[in-house]
């Protein structure tokens, strides 16, 4: 009901959803039929918000089972890619159908040398490298969507100049905007 929407709002979920039912009933478990029917709701309704609210899902990654099992030992049981994988192909297939843009982390991950070493911290959570993939892969997509208005940051109007208006000074908006362009990736056909 707000007069004021968000521009861009970023989804994710799945990583616990698609966890192994508990045997006592409890716990995290989403069977897979009611995981997309609350995405899709999610999904649905934030577009309902604004035409000019923006909609990006993350789909589950994969995970480290080897270093879960290493990490948590026998107090973290059910998790497998072999459970996850279903619960991101789902959700591609839905941000496809109801026209949302989706970054593909399942496979995203999975492409880095490595990634089973070099991607979690405990098997489960992200390591830098890993969140710098999702950021790069996030910025990508703001960047190719042909969304009116553009929300990729070159496209965005600068409101502080930070050069405070001394002659021959460093503008530290522009240090900002070569920082931006470090995360930049070249374009591709990546995206759904």
């Amino acid at each position: 009901d707000s007069v004021v929407q968000p521009s861009l709002v970023i989804v994710y979920f799945g990583g616990n959803d698609s966890i192994l039912p508990h045997p006592s009933g409890k716990g995290a478990h989403v069977p897979l039929p009611e995981f997309i029917d609350n995405m899709r709701k999610i999904g649905e309704h934030l577009l309902s918000l604004s035409d000019k609210t923006r909609v990006i899902f993350l789909s589950p990654p994969p995970m480290n089972e080897t270093q879960i099992q290493l990490v948590f030992g026998d107090a973290i049981k059910g998790r497998s890619n072999e459970v996850c994988r279903p619960y991101a192909e789902a959700l591609l297939n839905l941000c496809n159908e109801i026209n949302v843009k989706c970054v593909d982390l399942w496979n995203l991950i999975q492409q880095q040398d490595d990634w089973l070493n070099t991607c979690f911290t405990d098997g489960i959570h992200f390591t830098a490298k890993a969140s710098e993939i999702v950021v790069k892969e996030v910025l990508k997509v703001v960047r190719e969507a042909e969304w009116k208005p553009s929300l990729h940051w070159k496209s965005l109007p600068i409101e502080f100049p930070f050069d405070f208006g001394v002659p021959n000074s460093l503008s530290l908006t522009e240090l900002e905007l070569f920082r931006n362009e470090q995360l930049e990736l070249p374009p591709s056909t990546a995206l759904l």
